[in-house]
């Protein structure tokens, strides 16, 4: 009979574009003994919960929940805003903007896509100029571009998108807890980010918030949500005071999630993105210091994750190999046509340490020599 040994993985320095460390406070809260996902308990817990994610996406949304399920679950929540024959238009400047294609697609959207190169922003005024020529019931952008490291800006283009009749939707995987994302006052209507990024929580859960207008355009659609693990007509039951059984929720990732948001209420979203934003800066510092650049520009380049260009003649896969082997340090190489040519190093949540950067920076002069 073939022996199973104990689980003896190792602490690795996560440095890349998720997961990220997680906190021992997090860790031990995953161990609290399970209760029953209708135990008064874990009913008490989800509240808290809610309470908390409202407060980090700065937010009044009522419908404001963790989905179960990784961040593309969250991002797969769009079923419920997208109908046969819908207009959709989505941003794509990366890797995930091009998902975000696929998925309004496999619904039975009518998808336009408005193009920028990868790293690139988009504009209010591209984004009327195209909801000119065509309204859209829904606009889909990525706040934070994981495979490319931009930030999108935000001013006005909720206005744009409203006044043509459309729902804003805004994908902050990369951007919740580590940037500011102001869902009220940017007035999007759709939000969804993964709790294993700048959350610095487990994989597992994907938290979502859904703006009047969104929730009115839910509960008018014409045919079934076409998902039933996501329809939120019925999640939103089991979420809110009737607690009407949906599906059996994740209990300790729940438990996990709170302690994780519990830690960003006590450290304050503006101490807290000042952290993220003075160990960027480090980081591109030591980085030009190295002779490396970062693919982004500074003004729309994202504090918690930075994709860097590999010099010519330097195999990035050894490299990274390398990194992992004698320093304990994971990064990643870059996405679509990134890859192969692009490292992508991440200062998410609890990984944000200036004790992270000076290593990783000291790690790579000594491999590059």
């Amino acid at each position: 009979m073939k022996k199973y040994t104990d689980l003896n993985t190792s602490a690795r320095i996560l440095l890349g574009p998720g997961p990220s460390t997680v906190s021992p406070r997090v860790l031990r809260a995953m161990a609290h003994p399970l209760v029953g996902h209708l135990d008064p308990q874990f009913i008490a817990l989800m509240n808290e919960v809610q309470e908390l994610l409202r407060f980090v996406f700065q937010t009044e949304n009522r419908l404001t929940i963790p989905v179960s399920g990784t961040g593309s679950a969250g991002m797969e929540a769009l079923c419920n805003f997208v109908e046969p024959g819908d207009a959709v238009l989505v941003g794509v400047n990366g890797y995930f903007g091009e998902r975000l294609c696929d998925v309004a697609g496999r619904y039975g959207g009518e998808v336009r896509r408005l193009e920028r190169p990868w790293g690139d922003v988009f504009t209010a005024e591209e984004i009327e100029k195209a909801l000119q020529e065509r309204p859209a019931k829904l606009v889909a952008l990525v706040h934070a571009e994981t495979s490319t490291g931009a930030l999108q800006p935000m001013e006005g283009i909720a206005d744009v998108v409203h006044r043509h009749g459309g729902l804003l939707l805004l994908d902050c995987v990369t951007s919740l807890g580590g940037v500011p994302v102001n869902i009220d006052a940017w007035d999007v209507d759709i939000a969804y980010s993964g709790t294993q990024k700048c959350l610095s929580c487990p994989p597992g859960l994907a938290p979502l918030t859904v703006g009047p207008r969104a929730v009115e355009a839910l509960h008018q659609r014409k045919s079934r949500v076409a998902n039933w693990y996501l329809d939120l007509t019925m999640i939103e039951k089991y979420w809110g005071s009737e607690r009407t059984y949906h599906h059996t929720a994740p209990i300790s990732m729940n438990y996990a999630l709170r302690e994780a948001l519990r830690l960003i209420y006590e450290e304050g979203l503006e101490k807290r993105f000042e952290r993220h934003r003075a160990n960027a800066a480090a980081l591109w510092k030591g980085l030009e210091a190295l002779g490396l650049q970062p693919h982004v520009p500074l003004d729309h380049r994202l504090p918690t994750l930075t994709t860097v260009l590999v010099p010519e003649g330097i195999d990035e896969g050894a490299i990274r190999r390398r990194l992992l082997d004698e320093y304990n340090i994971e990064i990643a190489g870059g996405l679509g046509i990134f890859k192969g040519r692009a490292w992508r190093i991440g200062l998410m949540g609890y990984s944000s340490r200036r004790e992270n950067v000076l290593l990783l920076l000291s790690a790579l002069e000594s491999l590059l020599a």
